[in-house]
């Protein structure tokens, strides 16, 4: 409460202003800038992600700061307030109660003279309501403070002043003005009369000089959240203006990669495109060569088959081969370049059925072989069930193939889950294997890890595997080692009843 002595409470502002003009403005800024260096570095080299939440967290530390010392500033000033407030009602009763004493005194020598009793009113005023007075002096005091002391040493003088005017009272009554002259001329209770005045005056010079104190430290309260609700602001703005300019340069730098990649994406198809048709073209313009070639080579061997010797015969059987290898190239290159024109017919599509009719048609290649078959029942994917077909056609195929050198061949087809809403398949065999090393070579055109005189082929098959899964959105991959067999997978989305 502000009765007592006021504490310095300025001083830590004081030091803080005595500190700053110290430095020049030049100086500071560079020492802030030294300080901000590394950290604004490290800041450029978070993603946006990062740097459009650490200025969202700045900013929410900043509200956080200004809040606490605007909550800190609040609460000085609503304390300062109500203490304010009790200085007032302890000034104006403390006048009161000075005016009642000089009021019950002036009464008190009127009656001493007169012996008129009416003037004794406002003393018994003063003794009916001086412990009200006092009692409300008190309250406005803080317990164990000098204003709580000296409103007791009040009372005390009041009391006296009372009890000594009530002495003269009852002398006047008793034996009239003569034996109360003195006192009348003089004054009774001077001295206790004289304190009470001093000390009403010390209470109300320290209450006021208490209050004065309470007002600069408010106002200065009041000039510093201004200030700082100025700077708080300009800071917020200042970081907010940096993410907003964040967040925009990231949205422009992403659009112009977007519209480079469309770009780019756009020449791609169109170049695609184009090496499709061109693929296409060759292809089927080179059948008709190809057709001719092995055509006349075969009447030229039946025509002259007496008059031509082995050698001839032998390059006559060369040629013929080559005609039909390059047939078989050229119509997987078409039906390569085919795959990725032919439009999709998606639906759900039965892989246990599908995995039967490829098993079915394959039927030739299983003559003669010893073969353990291992096959899962397998969960029903979307997609298209002619192309889904091609996919498996190739990897039994190929599963059957390179197993032809083991007498007893192990093939395994089955499915696995992945935790995600599409299914992994994969091809499993005992045969040759490969070398991981060339994995990224297994589905590429004409890509072949084996000589063409060990395993027939032409090297678009897993090729063809490739592009059909992607354009299902799915992924192909392989694993393998030499001598130790294979496993092709291909990752395929469920169907709905599926998932």
């Amino acid at each position: 409460m502000g009765m007592d002595e006021p504490k310095p409470q300025q001083a830590v502002n004081t030091d803080v202003e005595a500190v700053l003009p110290a430095l020049p403005w030049s100086a500071r800024i560079l020492s802030h800038l030294s300080v901000l260096g590394p950290l604004v570095l490290a800041f450029q080299k978070r993603s946006i992600e990062q740097r459009v939440l650490a200025g969202f967290g700045l900013v929410f530390a900043g509200i956080l700061v200004i809040f606490a010392i605007s909550y800190r500033n609040m609460t000085v000033l609503i304390r300062n307030g109500h203490h304010d407030q009790r200085s007032h009602e302890f000034i104006q009763s403390l006048a009161a109660t000075g005016e009642a004493i000089d009021d019950a005194e002036n009464g008190h020598r009127r009656f001493l003279v007169t012996g008129d009793e009416s003037y004794l009113a406002a003393y018994n005023t003063l003794r009916e309501r001086a412990p009200e007075y006092l009692g409300y002096l008190r309250e406005l005091t803080e317990p164990d403070s000098i204003q709580r002391a000296r409103v007791t040493q009040l009372e005390q003088l009041i009391t006296q002043q009372l009890r000594e005017e009530r002495a003269a009272i009852d002398l006047r009554k008793e034996t009239g003005f003569e034996s109360v002259r003195t006192m009348a001329l003089a004054g009774v209770a001077t001295t206790a009369l004289d304190s009470a005045r001093r000390l009403q005056a010390q209470m109300e010079q320290d209450e006021t000089k208490a209050l004065a104190q309470r007002v600069v430290e408010s106002t200065t309260t009041t000039r510093s959240s201004i200030i700082l609700l100025i700077i708080g602001a300009l800071l917020l703005f200042v970081l907010l203006a940096a993410v907003y300019y964040l967040i925009r340069h990231d949205i422009t730098a992403r659009r112009r990669i977007a519209d480079e990649l469309q770009r780019r994406g756009e020449l791609l198809e169109a170049a695609n495109k184009e090496l499709e048709a061109f693929s296409y073209s060759v292809s089927h313009d080179l059948r008709a060569p190809l057709r001719h070639i092995d055509g006349y080579a075969s009447l030229l061997a039946k025509a002259a088959s007496i008059s031509l010797d082995d050698k001839a015969k032998r390059y006559l059987q060369t040629i013929s081969e080559s005609a039909t290898r390059m047939g078989q190239l050229i119509d997987d290159l078409l039906v390569f370049s085919r795959m990725g024109r032919q439009e999709m017919l998606r639906g759900t599509v039965n892989l246990n059925q599908l995995i039967a009719s490829v098993l079915h048609d394959l039927r030739h290649d299983l003559q003669d072989r010893t073969i353990s078959w291992t096959i899962a029942q397998l969960p029903e994917v979307t997609g298209d069930a002619a192309m889904l077909r091609q996919v498996f056609m190739n990897l039994v195929a190929n599963a059957i193939k390179f197993t032809g050198t083991r007498p007893q061949a192990t093939i395994e087809i089955g499915s696995r889950d992945n935790g995600q809403e599409e299914a992994v398949l994969f091809v499993r065999d005992n045969g040759v294997g490969f070398d991981m090393r060339y994995a990224n070579k297994l589905f590429g055109v004409f890509q072949r890890l084996h000589r063409a005189d060990e395993f027939e082929g032409t090297g678009i098959g897993l090729a063809n595997v490739r592009r059909i899964i992607h354009r299902h959105g799915g992924k192909t991959w392989a694993e393998g080692a030499l001598g130790e067999g294979a496993t092709f997978y291909v990752s395929l989305p469920l169907a709905r009843t599926s998932a």
